[in-house]
């Protein structure tokens, strides 16, 4: 009866020995950040700017902040113009992007290639003027009016889906993606919606596409 009791508690104290064991394995190891950065140029963007109306320089800097999670920031500067339905108006002005990217479909072999979806916040501070803006008068006819330059503010949520490869086995990398926007708030000149807000782009509704084809550099 003791022989029996003496092996109940030998494999006891081994159960709970190896229980225990199994669940430190299982622990997650534990995340530090350490500082890394890429920063990118829109080229493509840059270099149409020198054949049309439309000026557009931006860029990005983005950090991996956890595993597959990263931070990023874009900035930029965009001068343009809209001469649609009678309407003639202008904007310059600078803007900012802030949000998260998650890294989807990975290489093994690198982490900072892959294909990344997130979302980022943007907000646009600018002058614009109006040159001309329809108004319909009596018995439908149209008349223009102008309006000085004023400066106005814009802001909107924004999707990211793209894609990034090392160019070679240098620190060079070519990032390229596509960014569907819904503006949700902006200021207004005489209750008239802005037909340009810079970094949002050109649009006379709610809901515009953007597009960044970048070079990139990893520190």
């Amino acid at each position: 009866m003791k022989t029996k009791h003496i092996f109940s508690f030998f494999f006891s104290l081994w159960g709970f020995w190896f229980f225990a064991q199994d669940a430190e394995t299982a622990q997650p190891e534990k995340w530090k950040y350490e500082p890394n950065f890429m920063v990118g140029a829109d080229v493509l963007n840059a270099g149409v700017s020198f054949f049309s109306d439309r000026q557009l320089f931006q860029g990005f800097v983005s950090s991996r902040i956890r595993k597959d999670l990263h931070a990023a920031a874009d900035a930029g500067y965009e001068k343009n113009s809209y001469i649609k339905n009678g309407y003639d108006a202008r904007a310059a002005g600078a803007f900012i992007k802030l949000g998260v990217l998650y890294r989807l479909m990975k290489d093994p072999e690198n982490i900072q290639n892959g294909f990344f979806a997130g979302g980022k916040l943007g907000a646009s501070f600018y002058e614009q003027e109006y040159f001309a803006v329809p108004i319909r008068g009596f018995g439908g006819s149209n008349s223009f009016q102008a309006f000085p330059a004023s400066t106005q503010s814009s802001y909107w949520l924004e999707g990211h889906l793209g894609g990034r490869v090392q160019l070679f086995s240098s620190n060079f990398y070519i990032d390229v993606s596509v960014q569907p926007r819904y503006l949700m708030l902006t200021t207004k000149q005489e209750e008239i919606y802005p037909m340009i807000v810079p970094g949002f782009g050109k649009s006379s509704g709610k809901f515009n596409m953007g597009y960044m084809w970048n070079i990139a550099y990893e520190f």
